[in-house]
């Protein structure tokens, strides 16, 4: 269903605006051949509202964006195979694709003014541009006090901290995306959410939570200090459909086409396992420079071993069901 809307809102750009070079920029594109998926199914769906409106299909300018840390070496050494496989069976030649990365931080302008009729985020925006500052005191004290996230014995100033954060940044994306796509460009922006105004649920938030359990117990083997969790932030928040709609409408640049909520994990527990194991590697392979940098290396086998445990328990008790958002956004 998410590549489904994906698809349909670059058509629909395409037949609206048909350019002769169509601009396509995916943001927060990470590494490896996923990055190069999304763009098959671009070039594929583009070529076949060609087809049906009767026109030479456009060149593709595609452009890679993900943090200048992000290993873009591994993307290029992917193309050659990538364009082998996209080049299989084609009569009429290859398609006029030029691919390019673009290093930097989405929050803030990364393209010239107007050069994108679309733009694709999935599994980004949910991240912030850093932990809120207002996590810590005037004397640089942690308030959140053994907690790496918003949990229930957080104070309020801490989802304050970091719902303020998360408009900020979000205001600041919509702001220079406004910039670089043309009038009538769209923008899908797949990440996660949560659907109520509670801050904690078993939903997104709640694989945080059971981190800090994970390195609280850490802490009582003695193996990590009840200090270092203080101090350790994750710059994760999950807004709500609501709190996404009002930054829309005070950014003022798009108007919202679409907004979709799925529930997706239910369907992969039931056909996984190995359901506990298998987030505690994504979570690691998110985290694991940072918590590494923080706590030390040779604490992550064990954190996460704990971790993926706990996971699994906590589904045998109650489903743990993580909201993701797919909002489409027409540029005004």
């Amino acid at each position: 269903m998410v590549k489904h809307i994906t698809m349909e809102a670059l058509q629909e750009v395409y037949l609206a605006l048909a350019p002769k070079s169509l601009g396509i920029a995916d943001l927060g594109c990470s590494s490896g051949s996923n990055s190069l998926s999304i763009i098959k199914d671009i070039v594929e769906a583009v070529e076949a509202a060609s087809c049906k409106i009767m026109i030479p299909a456009p060149e593709f300018r595609v452009y890679l964006n993900d943090l200048p840390t992000n290993d873009f070496n591994s993307i290029f050494k992917s193309l050659p195979d990538f364009y082998r496989d996209l080049n299989k069976e084609r009569s009429d030649g290859p398609p006029l694709l030029f691919i390019a990365g673009y290093p930097g931080s989405f929050y803030g302008r990364l393209f010239p003014n107007d050069c994108l009729h679309f733009v694709h985020s999935s599994y980004s925006l949910h991240w912030l541009s850093k932990v809120p500052p207002s996590l810590y005191d005037k004397q640089g004290k942690p308030i959140n006090k053994g907690s790496i996230h918003i949990s229930e014995s957080s104070p309020p100033l801490v989802s304050q901290a970091y719902y303020a954060q998360f408009q900020e940044d979000f205001s600041l994306f919509l702001r220079s995306r406004s910039e670089e796509l043309t009038t009538g460009g769209r923008m899908v922006l797949i990440m996660l959410g949560r659907i109520g105004p509670d801050h904690v649920d078993r939903g997104n938030s709640f694989y945080w939570e059971l981190l800090s359990r994970s390195l609280a117990i850490l802490a009582t083997q003695g193996e990590i200090e009840k200090e270092d969790i203080d101090s350790y932030d994750v710059h994760f928040y999950a807004p709500t459909k609501d709190e996404m709609e009002a930054e829309i409408r005070r950014e003022g640049s798009f108007e919202l086409e679409r907004f979709e909520m799925f529930e997706t994990e239910k369907e992969l527990y039931k056909v996984s396992e190995n359901y506990g194991t298998e987030v505690a590697m994504t979570v690691r392979a998110i985290q694991e420079s940072m918590l590494s940098h923080h706590f030390g290396e040779g604490i992550l086998d064990a954190l996460f071993e704990i971790y993926g445990r706990m996971v699994e328990e906590e589904m045998l008790k109650e489903e743990i069901n993580p909201i993701t958002f797919v909002v489409v956004l027409r540029k005004l």
